[in-house]
């Protein structure tokens, strides 16, 4: 009698101790939850964010359902420059999100024709645009257009110029539409490429 008395207090302790052992754990638990949540979705929705290409307006720099990852910190500190990969909602549709190279920056005169994109800037020199860095010498920038973009305006083409719906069609982007500059291109891991900004002469 003494012996099952004895086991039945060791089996009661046993089980509270394991109880306090899983709570324990528990309470570890959450609180590594509680802080990958509070690092973790600040960059998700404010910092960087994954995007999946769809199309084929950005080739052949980037591909149909090549994800990539954009920064939405750069543009709260300065703004977008010319030659960069932004990521933007779409002026007719903004649930829709575009990939598109920036071409023409507040204030300029956009030209495109003959086969080439003309740039006249704020102070009045005007180029024509060296986009040797990340256009094939073969690409041909089809169509006519002669746009002044406005104080908080921006003129964006897609690489694949002969299958881009962009600024050549409908017309500038607004700065409050464009959400993030595309900093890495993550998946596939053989296509991995970390985005610098192209340099012009002006």
């Amino acid at each position: 009698m003494s012996i099952f008395s004895r086991n039945k207090v060791d089996y009661t302790e046993a089980s509270q101790s394991l109880g306090r052992r899983v709570l324990r754990s528990a309470g570890e638990l959450l609180q590594v939850a509680l802080i990958v949540t509070a690092i973790v979705l600040p960059i998700r929705y404010f910092l960087v964010q994954p995007f999946y290409v769809k199309g084929a307006s950005m080739e052949p720099n980037f591909e149909d359902k090549q994800y990539l990852i954009i920064d939405e910190i750069t543009y709260r500190l300065r703004e977008p420059k010319r030659g960069e990969i932004c990521v933007f909602r779409y002026p007719n549709d903004p649930s829709q999100f575009f990939i598109k190279r920036i071409i023409g920056l507040p204030g300029e005169t956009v030209m495109v024709s003959g086969g080439h994109v003309t740039i006249t800037t704020v102070d009045g020199k005007t180029e024509t645009l060296d986009e040797s860095a990340y256009l094939a010498s073969t690409v041909v920038t089809a169509g006519e257009k002669s746009v002044t973009l406005g104080t908080d305006e921006y003129f964006v083409m897609g690489d694949n110029r002969t299958n881009s719906l962009d600024s050549r069609i409908f017309g500038p982007v607004p700065r409050a539409n464009i959400v993030g500059r595309v900093m890495l291109r993550g998946w596939p891991f053989s296509t991995l490429t970390w985005f610098e900004t192209p340099t012009y002469k002006f």
